[in-house]
């Protein structure tokens, strides 16, 4: 690693140890003197997204027609077509059967249309909703336009920034995004205890309260928590309720051991992101994680290899523990956001460093953060054994029983990333996401539900109100995904380079799928082309790296 660029990661890296002390139990190890600083930094290191160029996105129209479709709705309902959807500016306002399974397609199908989609044999989804986002910066990738466009590709179309970036670029980047000003997802935006305001340390209930009134006056749509103390804690949660304020938590080790996962519940936390505090809530022996002796928690490699090793330390699946466990937070109505894919490298390394969109579609500098690096967050692969890679699998094992027994029981799973570090690149990580929601158990019907209806419920809920998005019909928002291959059969198609299948006829190995169309707010974008822009984006940044190192010579 260079000095320079070492440099800049160990900048970020101490901006994002601040934000975790913050997030801990609630009181921060800096002063507020010093808080100022480190947002500024934070917002020079992420650049808005351009304005919405001519040609980026037709529409909204009057009336547009999508022709012909299968029609996969998002609520769980098993797919139906040919159908028609029908859209006026950005609103669905009819969806109607094209005709019959077998049978040519009813022509000359009203109403005359400003502008029509034949998706003759294509599938078509509500566009996705990932639940857990953020949207990067320096060094991993300077513009927030490059996140964007591979989440837009992919067909996600709503997201939970946890957040997308600082307070005062997460409040302007989702009003543009709203005015559709930018090509962007729907931004909702959710801030730590304490971002964006001058006042200081989140030190007290009572000024833990007037934080949330503020966060409420300002464009703020919900809180990332840590693991805070319990007054604090009790304080944000119920204050947010008062306001309106949804809720997700990263119940980080360094203070789960006085707020795990049910005890947050039991405050009123509205989701719990990740598997920390789950686990530490079914401990069996002991009262915390049987920590090795010389344990080092501020060395990842330990942090994160170390707990792996607590599958075997909790009630069995399927024991009264276990099941008393999930009944509880059914009953909470918590929602579970497992961000599988981003630990997913724990149980595989090489497989990730090495996959297969990263040399077009994954920045050179987002792949040196990725880098084994003990100043970047989450590139911790600093001598990653066998004996890891296997606490890994066994514990992953147990994740998805936890979570597949949850939704059995009738409680909400969702679908959330965390792309941008760990080997998960934007969009595509979304992907193997949903791919691991398969492997933990749900139909491909309940994937697309976690990543579509359950993502709406769980963002509109707090608020009071009814989703306009996350199901396809009338009178919906017109957020929606079209590819051209049956994503129940195999999820891999709605990865950006599509899936590897032989064709018997040709006898040749070709690609298909990857998202042909996504929607937004009526506004059609050709996804091929969001992704031939994050392919010009890397390019660019590898002539530059080209020059610069001829220069040198």
């Amino acid at each position: 690693m260079s000095m320079t660029r070492r440099a800049v990661v160990m900048a970020v890296g101490m901006a994002a140890g601040v934000a975790t002390l913050v997030a801990g139990v609630g009181r921060v190890s800096v002063s507020a003197e010093q808080v100022p600083a480190v947002q500024a930094q934070q917002r020079e290191s992420l650049i808005g997204a351009p304005d919405r160029r001519q040609g980026e996105g037709l529409g909204p129209f009057k009336t547009l027609a999508i022709r012909g479709v299968m029609l996969i709705d998002g609520s769980g309902a098993p797919p139906q077509g040919p159908m028609d959807i029908i859209v006026s500016g950005n609103r669905i306002t009819a969806v109607r059967a094209a005709g019959t399974p077998g049978l040519p397609l009813r022509p000359n199908r009203p109403p005359q249309a400003d502008h029509e989609i034949d998706a003759t044999g294509m599938y078509l989804m509500p566009g996705f909703v990932d639940m857990h986002v953020h949207a990067g910066g320096s060094p991993k990738n300077e513009e927030a336009e490059y996140a964007y466009k591979l989440w837009m590709a992919h067909g996600v179309t709503t997201v939970r920034g946890v957040g997308l970036g600082p307070q005062d670029f997460s409040a302007r980047e989702k009003d543009r995004s709203a005015k559709n000003e930018i090509v962007a997802p729907r931004i909702f935006n959710y801030q730590r205890p304490g971002s964006g305001w001058s006042e200081g340390d989140i030190d007290s209930p009572d000024k833990a309260r007037r934080w949330v009134q503020w966060a409420a006056a300002n464009n703020v749509d919900g809180l990332k928590l840590g693991a805070m103390e319990p007054t604090l804690m009790t304080a944000v949660l119920d204050e947010a309720k008062k306001h309106g304020l949804g809720s997700t938590a990263h119940l980080q080790q360094s203070g789960v051991a006085h707020m795990n996962a049910i005890k947050a519940a039991r405050l009123g936390l509205g989701t719990v992101t990740h598997f920390y505090g789950h686990f530490e809530s079914l401990l069996k022996d002991y009262v915390v994680q049987p920590w090795p002796v010389d344990m080092n928690a501020a060395d990842e490699q330990w942090r994160f290899g170390q707990v792996a090793r607590l599958w075997d330390k909790i009630h069995e699946p399927g024991s009264p523990e276990w099941k008393a466990y999930l009944q509880e937070h059914l009953k909470l109505g918590t929602v579970f956001d497992p961000t599988f894919n981003i630990y997913s490298a724990g149980r595989h390394v090489m497989a990730f460093r090495n996959a297969e969109w990263h040399d077009k579609y994954t920045l050179p500098s987002l792949m040196d953060f990725y880098t084994p690096s003990r100043a970047a967050h989450g590139s911790y692969w600093f001598y990653w054994t066998t004996e890891d890679e296997i606490a890994w699998r066994n514990f992953y094992q147990v994740w998805f029983k936890l979570v597949n027994d949850y939704k059995k029981l009738g409680g909400r799973i969702v679908a959330g990333s965390d792309s941008g570090f760990i080997y998960q690149t934007y969009g595509f990580g979304y992907v193997t996401e949903l791919e691991m929601l398969q492997e933990a158990g749900l139909h491909p019907l309940e994937v697309i539900q976690a990543a579509t209806m359950n993502g709406a419920l769980t963002l509109m809920e707090p608020k009071g109100q009814t989703p306009e998005f996350g199901v396809v019909s009338a009178g919906m928002l017109a957020d929606m995904v079209i590819v051209d291959q049956n994503p129940l059969q195999n999820l891999k198609v709605l990865y950006g380079n599509g899936a590897v299948k032989l064709n018997d006829e040709t006898r040749e190995v070709e690609r298909v799928g990857g998202v042909k169309y996504t929607i937004k707010d009526g506004i059609v974008y050709d996804a091929k082309q969001l992704l031939a822009d994050v392919a010009a984006m890397v390019e660019k940044q590898k002539r530059e790296r080209a020059a610069k190192t001829t220069t040198a010579r």
